[in-house]
């Protein structure tokens, strides 16, 4: 029988495409999966409880194993549980069409929030997902530092901006027409961002080897 060690070594070896197909799994596609096949046999909040195990149970066997909080999988159990409460909450019509831009809206202000910290949420959601070589250690360069934290706040501003656009359309549009237009304004937001993101990454990447060039 494979001991527990030996799994654990071969989720080490992942490449860090396995690695983030792993855990959008675990923390997202998985708990969608046991919400949606649960959801037809009994109420929607006792479903969406059950499927916030999933991530919560995955956050506390990385907390004792590693002694510190997963971010991602963190965020992930605090949308889940923010759906949770929202649902529960029930509401009229419109509380329900903007529920998700609710969800976008609060983890904007976590990305915000987290630029109090010392380090931006940024920071720990690149490092869990890509493997750059050195990454922890340029956080001693004041560029650096500003890279990660601009990239956090932009994000942050494109969530908080797409929740309140959608929040300001749904109180001015019926049902139908916010239906058929309220997904090109999640995806516009967030395909602007990531765009953004490709570009200026370069960008930085390019200067941020300039000035360790300079400093040697």
């Amino acid at each position: 029988m494979e001991t527990w060690n030996a799994r654990e070594k071969k989720l080490v070896k992942m490449t860090p495409r396995t690695y983030v197909l792993f855990t959008l799994i675990i923390n997202g596609l998985a708990p969608w999966g046991i919400y949606e096949w649960l959801s037809h046999s009994m109420s929607s909040v006792l479903a969406l409880t059950i499927a916030t195990l999933v991530p919560l149970t995955d956050n506390l066997v990385h907390l004792i194993r590693h002694k510190k909080l997963d971010v991602f999988g963190a965020l992930m159990l605090f949308t889940f549980l923010l759906t949770l409460v929202l649902v529960s909450m029930g509401g009229n019509e419109k509380i329900l069409l903007i529920r998700e831009s609710l969800i976008t809206g609060s983890v904007g202000l976590i990305f915000l929030g987290s630029l109090l910290l010392k380090r931006p949420l940024m920071y720990y959601l690149v490092l869990r997902f890509l493997a750059i070589e050195g990454f922890a250690d340029n956080w001693k360069y004041p560029y650096f530092r500003y890279v990660l934290r601009l990239m956090t706040f932009v994000w942050g501003i494109v969530l908080v901006m797409e929740s309140v656009v959608r929040v300001i359309i749904v109180n001015h549009l019926s049902t139908s027409q916010f239906l058929a237009i309220s997904n090109f304004v999640l995806y516009g937001f967030i395909g602007a961002a990531i765009l953004w993101t490709m570009v200026y990454r370069k960008k930085s990447a390019r200067r941020l080897e300039q000035i360790k060039l300079h400093i040697v």
